[in-house]
């Protein structure tokens, strides 16, 4: 079976479906094919933390009153070193500017409600198995139903939000794309807890045992991270050590933040990793999201990095398609590369800042603490971090 629109749309993540929504707002017809099941996507726990940009765009889109009703509202974060707390006040940096922690699967369920209200296709068990014809004058994508049949839908262009090991990357002929990608010597091994809250605001840990993030996605569930070796094993860190480890890098029992402990309802390691695929457009394909790069979650940019790329995207869309104008389409890759660098090189400071390397002699460790304090102590310097964190403007 064939059909046709304008935008097929691959991946229901974040990017894809915000994209979703906002060219059905301006009058263009898409459709979503996602691999996974509905129920997948919507209970896929990922990042939490929106930027005031991307909490603003969601609501102004009518995807944001739950949102706005159940999503903890933060005006700063704690950098802990020198066995303190040292605040960013963002809302004094940024002139009222703050970040919001909702998680990305409930970014993910209001974006499909609305879309399912709006009658806009999304095919749930749907992957994409080919894409065909991306330098012709129309593209197409091959997909295969839950059932099994297979369909071929004719666009005018294709999105490919459908991430780091989707098919769309790989679809773009070699030699065509460059790769920059840098690996770190260490991951996050994070946990879901059914336990309230260490603080109201994360703490961004730097201690002498390595890195500790404090965060939280309800006032009942925190989520929290530990820095660990590389190609580290699950097994090797049961629930006791967890919290044990997480206390002494909080310096719980010495005056630290008190840390309760309750059900861990998941536990995963995620690696730490910079990728950049240049450039994000190949004839009638764009890349969006995480399948054109990846950012160390020290920044907390991964999801509202892929929301920043969409948007350009559908501002472009709508300028080709009302206005007969493709210059956003053609500079789309040059736009979207700007915030995109600009987001690696502040994840990247951060996480050098913030943890701990093999090999570190201790001039690098006294560097790395002198900057820690600059970083405290200076108002230019936390305006620096505050104004990335809540997020620079949008293209």
């Amino acid at each position: 079976m064939k059909s046709r629109t304008q935008v097929a749309i691959v991946g229901a993540g974040p990017a894809g479906l915000t994209l979703a929504l906002l060219l059905h707002q301006a009058g263009i017809e898409s459709i979503v094919l996602e691999s996974r099941s509905r129920s997948y996507v919507e209970n896929r726990v990922r990042a939490g933390v929106l930027e005031h940009g991307t909490v603003e765009l969601l609501c102004s889109m009518g995807a944001g009153e739950r949102l706005r009703r159940e999503g903890l509202k933060h005006g700063g974060i704690a950098l802990r070193f020198d066995g303190k707390d040292h605040r960013i006040d963002f809302e004094d940096l940024t002139s009222g500017k703050s970040v919001t922690v909702y998680g990305q699967q409930e970014v993910v369920k209001d974006l499909i409600t609305a879309l399912s209200s709006a009658g806009v296709p999304i095919a749930f068990e749907a992957p994409a198995i080919a894409l065909g014809d991306l330098d012709g004058e129309h593209v197409t994508v091959r997909y295969r139903d839950a059932g099994g049949a297979e369909h071929t839908i004719e666009a005018g262009y294709i999105a490919g939000c459908d991430g780091f090991h989707g098919i769309c990357r790989d679809a773009i002929p070699p030699g065509a794309l460059t790769v920059y990608e840098h690996g770190y010597p260490f991951g996050w091994l994070g946990i879901l807890a059914q336990s309230p809250p260490v603080s109201e605001e994360l703490i961004y840990t730097n201690h002498e045992r390595g890195f500790a993030l404090v965060s939280m996605r309800s006032p009942t569930i925190t989520r929290l991270y530990l820095q660990c070796p590389a190609g580290e094993e699950l097994a090797a860190w049961p629930d006791d050590r967890f919290w044990t480890e997480l206390r002494l890098r909080l310096d719980s029992d010495c005056g630290g933040p008190d840390v309760v402990t309750g059900p861990i309802l998941q536990k995963g390691i995620t690696p730490m990793r910079g990728f950049v695929a240049e450039p994000m457009r190949h004839g009638r394909l764009f890349l969006a999201g995480d399948a054109a790069h990846i950012v160390p979650p020290t920044g907390a940019k991964g999801m509202n990095l892929a929301i920043a790329d969409v948007r350009v995207l559908a501002r472009a869309f709508e300028a080709h398609y009302f206005k007969n104008d493709s210059s956003g389409l053609d500079s789309y890759s040059d736009t979207c590369l700007r915030r995109v660098w600009n987001t690696q090189r502040f994840s990247s400071w951060m996480t050098r800042m913030l943890h701990r390397f093999d090999g570190h002699a201790p001039f690098e460790r006294r560097v790395q603490l002198a900057e820690l304090r600059y970083v405290a102590s200076s108002r230019p310097a936390s305006q620096t971090l505050a104004e990335n964190y809540v997020g620079l403007p949008f293209a």
